[in-house]
């Protein structure tokens, strides 16, 4: 019953956040604070662990397949369909539930115990839609462009590993990215980019909307945020994969 009144109260405030804004300029105006804030600001800590990522990939793939069966282009291509498939996509998000979903939790968190919700809410201002709307929209924008970025460095991270293991040559590297390369594949991570950043914001959006108490309780409230986020992740993770890959 817990989970049906949570489910059904989800519903109920992105309801609220999906309504006709009150003020189409300044949604705009937020929402571009936003992008710069939960996209622009996350490039960085992508781009370090998609490209550690990236080389580790491609030198235990280069150390486990020395066989004179496997031709040597192997390592390029199991590295840029792990990048593009999984690792672009689905631990990028995983990353921002940990890092987005926290603050965003308890920077809504924090107005609610502050009663800037209800000072808003008085005014006749919908808070739900002024407030998340804003953050759903924005990282639905930046998603695809952080993951797309996250290809770029992750396959860069494995050309870089290449260099220092004697068995894969640069080249045999290259051809390995070519080879057999499906552009379907980078269009379906985009689109669970897509469904991540909207489970990521509303999520998040949710634990700090309804937090009751002080401080505690936002605490509280954004890392079940951000638990709840990594859960759903993976469960549309397996959902798409199973309907577009299958």
């Amino acid at each position: 019953m817990k989970l049906l009144f949570h489910i059904g109260q989800f519903g109920i405030l992105m309801k609220r956040v999906f309504s006709k804004p009150d003020n189409h300029k300044v949604l705009f105006r937020n929402m571009l604070k936003e992008m710069d804030k939960l996209g622009l600001g996350s490039i960085s800590i992508i781009m370090i662990i998609t490209f550690f990522m990236g080389a580790v990939v491609a030198i235990q793939t280069a150390l486990n397949l020395e066989s004179p069966f496997v031709p040597d282009k192997i390592v390029g291509f199991t590295t840029r369909d792990s990048i593009i498939l999984e690792f672009s996509s689905t631990v990028t998000a995983v990353i921002l539930a940990g890092i987005i979903g926290s603050n965003i939790s308890s920077e809504i968190g924090n107005m609610r115990i502050s009663e800037q919700l209800d000072a808003m809410e008085i005014m006749g201002v919908n808070s739900a839609g002024s407030i998340i709307l804003p953050k759903i929209l924005a990282l639905f924008i930046m998603m695809p462009f952080l993951v797309i970025i996250a290809m770029v460095v992750g396959i860069s991270g494995g050309f870089f590993a290449t260099l220092s293991v004697d068995s894969v040559s640069v080249q045999n590297y290259i051809e390995g990215l070519q080879w057999d390369f499906m552009p379907y594949k980078v269009f379906y991570s985009l689109i669970k980019s897509n469904v991540f950043a909207i489970i990521i914001t509303s999520v998040s959006s949710y634990h700090g909307f309804f937090v009751k108490g002080g401080a505690l309780e936002v605490g509280k409230a954004s890392t079940r945020g951000v638990i709840y986020s990594i859960i759903l992740i993976l469960m549309a993770n397996l959902f798409i994969t199973y309907l577009m890959l299958t």
